[in-house]
């Protein structure tokens, strides 16, 4: 009997990627039971997950050992492994950064010359220096960079940095922001056929969720003589669709409204006069 293809999938075994992958994962009908192991099969789809240490993902999909995985951009630009970017996930939002202590007075990236500077990120930071013309002392760290400066290790960290609470606890102030990365689906270059149409299925799933968590329904009534303000305003997919209302002079207007617009977009409907609008969440959106 021919043995079933299946994508192998390598995800963050823990930390602020792994909940968001298999939260994805989820929402594109892929069941993933994290059992402590490191791999696991899935229901739902021709799928093996392979939970890794996240620097660890790029090479495993280079190497061919998973045949895409779900990583951060930092990683795949520091590690530099021959792998193929497929699309950004929308998660995982980070910046990569420059901080220092919060007493110093800080006045531009000269401060860095001849200075100390810790990190897990030696590779981005080196190509970082080499570009602005700095020469610093890298050293490298694998965790708890933020306390190198405390203990005397170094003058500066190079970090990610999200919210910027763990900097603030640490006594230390973000002044230079050289990457922002997200989480990206990476591929191995070289997959074969069947692989590469299972990839395909697969993006398709990711498009559909991304584009519903990043778009909104709306429903709203407009006097008919406001009708074409209002369609200028929401022009839909393709076009909105429009209901007319058992009030006379009256209708109903359904469109769809970017995440990212939607308030601007509210506000001009009021003025437009629009009445009665109601938001509603999307769950998927097949294009």
């Amino acid at each position: 009997m021919e043995a079933t293809v299946a994508l192998k999938l390598a995800i963050q075994k823990s930390g602020r990627l792994a909940e968001a992958s298999l939260r994805l994962l989820d929402d594109c009908g892929i069941r993933v039971t994290a059992t402590g192991k490191l791999k696991a099969q899935a229901a739902g789809f021709p799928l093996e997950v392979l939970f890794l240490r996240d620097d660890d993902i790029p090479q495993y999909v280079s190497d061919g050992v998973a045949d895409i995985g779900m990583v951060g951009e930092n990683e795949i630009i520091e590690r530099g492994k021959d792998v193929s970017s497929v699309r950004p996930l929308g998660f995982g939002r980070c910046r990569l950064s420059l901080a220092v202590r919060e007493h110093v007075a800080y006045s531009g990236l000269d401060y860095f010359q001849g200075k100390r500077i810790a990190t897990s990120y030696t590779g981005i930071l080196e190509r970082f220096l080499a570009q602005e013309g700095l020469t610093a002392e890298i050293h490298e760290i694998s965790g708890s960079v933020e306390i190198a400066p405390s203990v005397g290790m170094a003058d500066a960290i190079f970090d990610i940095v999200s919210t910027g609470s763990t900097l603030l606890l640490n006594g230390l102030k973000e002044v230079h922001t050289v990457l922002r990365s997200e989480a990206h689906l990476i591929a191995h270059p070289h997959l074969g056929p069947a692989q590469q149409a299972l990839l395909e299925q697969l993006a398709f799933r990711i498009d559909a969720v991304s584009r519903a968590r990043n778009s909104k329904y709306i429903l709203l009534n407009a006097p008919n003589d406001r009708l074409e303000a209002i369609i200028r305003i929401i022009p839909g997919v393709k076009s909105p669709t429009i209901v007319p209302l058992a009030q006379s002079g009256w209708s109903s207007v359904h469109s769809v409204v970017s995440e990212d617009d939607f308030w601007a977009v509210i506000g001009d409907l009021k003025t437009a006069g629009a009445e009665g609008i109601l938001i509603v969440p999307i769950e998927k959106m097949i294009g």
